[in-house]
């Protein structure tokens, strides 16, 4: 198969939150009577918001007020600058010449995200998660379920990468047309169905795979929970064989993934893709790493696994103490 250049387009910024001030507010209030003095101080407790009050007979000098009286300076609560931590993760991800490579994160916990790289890659396979959420989104308005061939199609399609499968389903939801329809209501602005029955050719960016996989794995979804759950399961069932990519950044077999490959036939240099989510040191985060210009599929490989890594490393404690300390 073989399609135009991918073009390029202008990487989207990250979403940096801003810096959240807080600070202790202390007060004391000394007042007399005819029959003494007495005094009470007021005291913020964090995070129950009580006050607590004491009163004695004898009050204290006014020196000892001020003594008493620790000066508060402002807490601030900084706000990692994962784009920045994700770029200095890639510099040690070896890209060999001629290659390119692109990744996009999300912490699924935190909602905080972060990418590397631009421009758009072919998909390879790696449509074919999109391609099987826009037949279930169809099946979805339609009032209806997969039908039983529909689920084998599917089911070969994710697990063993099966390309009959899905030039099938690809006919079914109408080609790059049906693509389109359901990438819109996905929010995916920057994908491009391939020519007639080339579903490979499609053109993505990271940013658009990881909207997708927000589609697949997030609450806030045009899919139903059932549709989800069915996609889920394809993608934590891949065969042995195809066990690569995004899952060398989870801990054990905590990951659900499909991986995409291609070898161009007028370079012999390799696409290849993959897109999941995993877990790591107890946090689920979504990753897209896309490549092309490869000269083997195993540099390839060893190229988008790096960069799932490197994603996921930003996000980590260490990171967090590097980002703190400077």
């Amino acid at each position: 198969m073989e399609s135009h250049r991918a073009h390029r387009r202008p990487a989207r910024p990250s979403r940096r939150r801003p810096l959240v001030y807080s600070a202790l507010a202390s007060a004391v209030i000394v007042g007399a009577t005819a029959a003494g003095t007495a005094y009470v101080k007021a005291q913020a407790h964090t995070g129950s918001g009580a006050v607590s009050s004491a009163a004695s007979a004898t009050a204290p000098s006014a020196s000892a007020t001020v003594n008493e009286e620790a000066s508060v300076e402002p807490v601030v609560e900084t706000s990692m600058d994962r784009a920045a931590l994700l770029a200095k993760a890639m510099k040690s991800v070896t890209v060999e010449a001629g290659a390119e490579v692109s990744v996009a994160v999300l912490d699924v916990d935190s909602g905080e995200s972060a990418s590397y790289g631009d421009g758009t890659f072919d998909t390879a396979s790696i449509v074919k998660v999109d391609i099987l959420a826009a037949l279930l989104l169809q099946a979805q308005d339609a009032g209806r379920h997969l039908t039983a061939q529909e689920k084998a199609y599917a089911t070969a399609m994710i697990e063993n990468s099966d390309n009959t499968s899905a030039s099938a389903l690809w006919k079914s939801i109408g080609q790059a047309d049906g693509l389109g329809t359901a990438n819109k209501r996905f929010g995916l602005t920057a994908t491009e169905g391939g020519t007639g029955m080339l579903w490979g050719l499609t053109q993505t960016d990271a940013a658009d795979q990881l909207a997708l996989l927000q589609q697949v794995f997030g609450d806030d979804s045009e899919l139903s929970e059932t549709s989800r759950a069915y996609l889920q399961g394809l993608m934590g069932g891949i065969e042995a064989d195809q066990h690569w990519g995004v899952s060398a950044a989870a801990d054990g077999s905590a990951w659900a993934l499909k991986n995409g490959w291609l070898a161009r036939s007028t370079t012999g240099l390799w696409d290849i893709n993959s897109i999941g989510r995993v877990t790591a040191d107890g946090h689920d985060y979504l990753v897209a790493t896309l490549s092309n210009g490869n000269s083997t599929q195993a540099k390839g490989i060893s190229l988008v696994e790096a960069a799932a890594k490197a994603a996921v490393s930003a996000f980590s404690d260490s990171a967090d103490r590097a980002e703190s300390t400077g």
